[in-house]
């Protein structure tokens, strides 16, 4: 990733971001993260990654919210970095966060068969 490419990226999070706090109500979803923007080379797609944490949603019904906003969201970045074309948004949910939790549990599992031998 260039650092025009990763710069860009760093603005479209920190916009999306700043847009579901504002102007999108997320009442009901939790607590909505954007935890990383990756965006292509030429800078018409952007993927965006979000975790969501006790939001009671499963991940497709957290995706068609975003993809339902997804046109606010967009327009928001147009307005705040400045670019020839504003990227094509898709969403996709974050799974870093349960597999970390899973490697811990197994780990936990691990410890726990070591100790009761």
């Amino acid at each position: 990733m260039s650092i025009r490419t990763a710069r860009v990226a760093q603005l479209i999070k920190q916009q999306i971001s700043e847009s579901l706090m504002r102007d999108i109500e997320t009442e009901g979803f939790g607590l909505m993260t954007v935890t990383d923007v990756m965006v292509t080379p030429d800078l018409r797609i952007a993927k965006v990654y979000v975790s969501h944490y006790h939001s009671g949603k499963t991940d497709e019904e957290i995706l068609a919210f975003l993809e339902e906003n997804s046109k606010e969201i967009r327009m928001a970045v147009g307005k705040s970095v400045r670019l020839k074309f504003t990227p094509e948004l898709r969403f996709f949910i974050d799974q870093t966060l349960d597999r970390v939790e899973r490697l811990e549990e197994l780990i936990r599992k691990i410890h726990e068969d070591e100790n009761s031998r």
